[in-house]
């Protein structure tokens, strides 16, 4: 189960501002999960259409994604098996969901501590033109080994126009220090629509 706390903008930018000589070594670079460039694992099932595809990633660590039921799950470790494994491997959305295929790594040097990623979450409740549900963006911050691979924070994209910048902020402040199953997610920014859409349960 996920446990939420909210961080003002304040608090994050007074965090930010003590860590700001650290965090001057850390950098982003950036991965593809698009199917294209990663290796299908069995096949897609006859029955839900459900997929699973493992994608390389930075440091010599893979990218697991999987989809079902039009949700998905993305985790990381050093190989398939390792990154099923993980607390990552068992959080979902409970609307219908999808990650966009582009990872962000925010690393130390070549080290990697944490992936950004952008999620989009079905929202009944704002139907398009053809009565399809809506969709709203999410920023989800993962933290990645050594210790277990979990989500540490979420930005929620529409309510606040830097998103990306809060996200890292977010990746570097909390991500290293983050104890998954004990500290709480955190919410970064404005909490809008997308946040209630992501933490429903």
């Amino acid at each position: 189960m996920i446990r939420i706390t909210t961080i003002g903008l304040a608090a994050l930018s007074m965090v930010a501002g003590l860590g700001s000589a650290a965090a001057q070594s850390v950098g982003s670079a950036y991965t593809s999960t698009a199917p294209k460039d990663c290796r299908q694992i069995g096949k897609p099932s006859e029955l839900d259409g459900s997929t699973t595809r493992a994608c390389p990633g930075k440091d010599g660590l893979t990218v697991l994604i999987a989809e079902d039921d039009l949700r998905e799950i993305v985790s990381v470790g050093r190989n398939r098996r390792a990154a099923a494994e993980e607390p990552a491997a068992k959080t979902w959305f409970a609307p219908f969901n999808s990650s966009e295929t582009t990872i962000e790594w925010r690393a130390t040097g070549a080290k990697p501590f944490a992936i950004i990623q952008r999620w989009h979450i079905a929202d009944n409740s704002d139907p398009d033109k053809q009565g399809r549900p809506g969709t709203k963006a999410i920023l989800v911050v993962t933290r990645l080994p050594p210790g277990p691979v979990c989500h540490v924070a979420y930005v929620d994209a529409v309510a606040n126009p830097t998103a990306n910048e809060l996200a890292r902020k977010a990746a570097d402040d909390f991500a290293r220090g983050f104890t998954c199953g004990k500290d709480e997610v955190k919410i970064i920014g404005t909490r809008g629509r997308t946040v209630e859409l992501a933490t429903m349960r």
